[in-house]
């Protein structure tokens, strides 16, 4: 049985309990990390943890414990649920307090709450075929780049693409991609120039794009970051999505047209080795 660590104790997932009164279940007042574990190492910890600071930061949530004590959870997961490739998810929320839209007082104690997937990732085989997307308007809130747990509208996103056939949306906002439903967005235009959005509070400041992107630099490719259509995707030489869980994952069709030759192109391919291969060597 699957063990998970809540408020300070690993416990077996059927004795698991969160108060029905916690702000992450009322507020979706919470955020969230999901770290990549391979060879039963963890890639971009600290990266993670980063990301995580910032984001409490930005909804002025206090939070004590340290980036070792986390760690120290995090590998004690790994080595209960023997997760020799998959996944760490880590929720961080407010507390549990009275429903009141102001926030609790400041002794409110977190709730925090982290379980293991186990799943395979790098051998996968959506990468080998490549996705299949479809646009939709990106109607979430105006604060992408905090990763809380308001995932409702991902969620229908990812709905409504598997509706009409398709593995995943990539979203559009006043004329332009911001992102996919839980992954950053990316074309390779047919001179070889990698494209994807700039950094803002449009998109997920996401640690796999940052990796990626210095692969692709130290691979002398060329780099925009900057927004892109849909008409570019349609006339562009490859398309890809980056995330802790999909990887560098090949993108092969958008609204039902082809992208390049409709496969997983080169480019795309050569990045998700070297990133395999670096996140191997660097994992703790």
């Amino acid at each position: 049985m699957r063990h998970v660590y809540v408020n300070g104790d690993f416990l077996p997932e059927t004795e698991a309990r969160v108060s029905i009164f916690d702000r992450g279940f009322l507020f979706a007042d919470g955020v969230y990390e999901v770290t990549l574990v391979l060879d039963g190492k963890l890639v971009d910890f600290s990266g993670h943890m980063a990301r995580l600071r910032r984001s409490l930061g930005e909804l002025d949530m206090r939070f004590s414990l340290t980036e070792e004590s986390l760690l120290a959870i995090h590998r004690e997961l790994i080595e209960r649920n023997e997760i020799g490739e998959g996944l760490v998810y880590l929720q961080v929320t407010r507390g549990a307090a009275d429903r009141d839209f102001i926030f609790p007082q400041e002794s409110t104690p977190n709730t925090v709450v982290l379980f293991t997937q186990k799943k395979a990732i790098v051998d996968s085989a959506l990468a080998a075929r490549g996705q299949h997307v479809v646009t939709l308007d990106d109607l979430r809130w105006r604060r992408c780049d905090i990763k809380t747990v308001q995932l409702l509208y991902p969620s229908m996103a990812k709905m409504q693409a598997k509706a009409q056939g398709a593995d995943d949306a990539w979203l559009v906002k006043d004329g332009f991609i911001t992102e996919g439903s839980s992954n950053n967005a990316y074309i390779v235009t047919t001179d070889g120039t990698i494209v994807t959005r700039d950094l803002s509070a449009d998109i997920l400041h996401g640690i796999t794009r940052e990796a990626v992107l210095h692969c692709a630099s130290d691979l002398q490719l060329r780099i925009e970051e900057r927004p892109f259509t849909v008409e570019e995707i349609e006339n562009a030489a490859e398309a890809f999505s980056t995330s802790a869980s999909g990887l560098v994952n090949p993108v092969v069709n958008i609204n039902g047209k082809p992208i390049g030759v409709g496969k997983p192109g080169a480019i795309t391919a050569h990045l998700r080795q070297i990133y395999v291969e670096r996140s191997r060597a660097s994992a703790i």
